[in-house]
């Protein structure tokens, strides 16, 4: 990171409290941070670090112990509502964009399944965005699990979070002839508008949606990220 980035990031991170005693932190913050995004930004395996960043070990430790007491999400979500301020935005957005996308899994683990209709093996990465493409919410599910159950998964709640959301665009692979539940669904249990953006059937090939582009520009900045290519 940059000193600027640092600036930002550093006062985010939990403070050690020295009178619970403990020895000495033996590696700068700031170091373990490098190291966590090396893993992020190239897709390395942990053990592959470089010898002059932080050991991996020490690493891991520092990335699951942010991940278990809820300090990147705290982190995210300051580093979103500054960006939506210095838009000149609310910090509570209005709208979102929801999608899904699947990504193949060569490997096993939980929550591996079959699309059928993408005909990948692999599994699914839910998310919701706000009209910036900033991630409001992600659920990274089986990829069998149909997009009406993963939507399910991802607004359930959703304005407990995001008091002032109350319109979601998405795809009609939300809805189809057979099955529209998920509209009612969302009024009722989510408490917002799900509104579908259709593609027009007489263009051919591809075609800019309204609104659609923000989510699809967010997973290609995902996609950016080495670890989370697959």
């Amino acid at each position: 990171m940059t000193d600027g980035q640092w600036a930002v990031i550093g006062p985010l991170l939990p403070v050690r409290d020295p009178r619970r005693g403990g020895r000495p932190l033996r590696y700068p913050r700031r170091l373990v941070i490098d190291t966590i995004l090396y893993v992020l930004r190239t897709g390395t395996a942990w053990r592959h670090v470089p010898h002059d960043l932080v050991p991996w070990d020490v690493a891991y430790r520092w990335f699951r112990c942010w991940s278990a007491d809820g300090t990147w999400d705290r982190v995210h979500d300051r580093l979103r509502d500054a960006v939506r301020v210095a838009e000149g935005r609310d910090p509570q957005p209005s709208a979102a964009v929801l999608d899904s996308q699947t990504a193949h899994s060569h490997q096993g683990g939980e929550a591996i399944g079959y699309d059928a209709g993408k005909r990948t093996r692999g599994r699914k990465r839910h998310v919701l965005v706000d009209t910036c493409g900033l991630l409001l919410r992600a659920v990274v599910h089986s990829a069998s699990i149909q997009e009406r159950a993963g939507a399910k998964l991802v607004l359930a709640g959703i304005t407990e979070t995001f008091p002032l959301l109350g319109l979601v665009w998405a795809d009609a692979g939300y809805v189809n002839r057979v099955d529209a539940g998920l509209l009612a669904w969302a009024r009722t249990h989510a408490g917002v508008d799900l509104q579908i953006v259709a593609r027009n059937a007489d263009v051919k090939g591809f075609q800019v949606l309204p609104r659609r582009w923000v989510v699809e520009r967010t997973f290609a900045w995902l996609g950016r990220w080495g670890l989370l290519h697959r």
